[in-house]
């Protein structure tokens, strides 16, 4: 029955999302088990410049993964997709055109891209496509999933409220006083069933400008991109609403040490590449020594001419 009258509670969005026509459902891990699950896939391809988070998924739906390399673009190289494989490419940075996807859709087929990294990029259509929410908003979960299958079977929706004291926390005091919490967040995913997305979450998501966030992420990124791009090892599009800018130079790993002592936080974004490549591989360095700088839509112009004058001045 409905309530009424009490205390009054988070007030309701009503503003479009970005991925309505998708599947919303509790997090990345998820959309990929639900493929996995409605197209019944027993083999997959994957990058190793990757997480073990999309491998304990396929562990978890007994699906036998297969490993590829990438190249300094971050394009598939040497791919050999047998009959009843799916092949699992990842759109790093949003560097991989939607024309490129097209090409390794129309030649492979069965393709999963993983847009991640993409939130702003459009879906290609009949092209199955996963999209993560934590990544660019402040939420504690949510996925979006296109694709034209469907499991056969209901799913219960998730539940955020308890979920959100890291970001409640960081929203009045310091990142680094509730670090720990996100990080409980992000591993809570790893046995999460799949969920429809939240009710908190879904609403959560209604409050937001896109095109703002978009602008000033793109805008960030491109500022970035003049500062460092005659020292960058790699040759960046600017993408729209960007994730993060990737930096890749040499001595990247003792750089991020040290931008930490001036409060700057640097992820290393796929600590697992070193375990499943050799120190000669290419995905060993990058994930060494690209740094991801962030651009996203906390940090206006001025922010992040002051971010690259700290960086510059221990780079020198």
């Amino acid at each position: 029955m409905q309530e009424f009258g009490g205390y009054i509670e988070l007030d309701r969005y009503s503003l479009p999302l970005l991925h309505d026509g998708a599947i919303a459902l509790n997090c990345a891990r998820n959309a990929l088990a639900y493929l996995i699950k409605a197209r019944k896939i027993k083999r997959i391809l994957i990058p190793k410049f990757l997480c073990d988070s999309v491998q304990k998924v396929c562990e978890r739906e007994g699906v036998q993964v297969k490993y590829y390399s990438i190249n300094k673009d971050f394009l598939p190289v040497d791919v050999l997709l047998e009959p009843d494989e799916y092949l699992y490419i990842v759109n790093f940075y949003g560097q991989i055109s939607n024309e490129l996807l097209g090409e390794f859709a129309d030649k492979y087929q069965r393709v999963i891209v993983d847009n991640v990294q993409a939130y702003f990029q459009a879906p290609l259509l009949g092209v199955d496509t996963i999209y993560t929410c934590r990544k660019f908003f402040g939420v504690a979960d949510g996925a979006f999933l296109y694709t034209d299958v469907s499991l056969n079977y209901e799913l219960e929706t998730d539940e955020s409220f308890d979920r959100m004291r890291f970001l409640l926390g960081r929203f009045e005091r310091t990142a680094s006083e509730f670090y720990s919490e996100y990080v409980l967040n992000n591993d809570l995913f790893e046995s999460a069933p799949i969920k429809r997305m939240s009710k908190l979450t879904d609403n959560l998501l209604r409050a937001i400008q896109y095109e703002d966030v978009k602008r000033r992420r793109t805008e960030n990124f491109r500022i970035l991109h003049g500062a460092f791009c005659n020292m960058n090892k790699l040759d960046l599009t600017v993408p729209e609403g960007a994730f993060m800018y990737p930096l890749y130079i040499d001595g990247g790993a003792e750089l991020r040490k040290k931008l930490q002592k001036k409060q700057v936080y640097i992820p290393t974004l796929w600590p697992d590449v070193f375990d499943v490549c050799e120190m000669s591989e290419i995905e060993y360095d990058m994930a060494a020594n690209i740094l991801p700088i962030p651009c996203d839509q906390r940090y206006c112009e001025e922010s992040i001419l002051n971010l690259i004058k700290i960086i510059k001045e221990i780079i020198k």
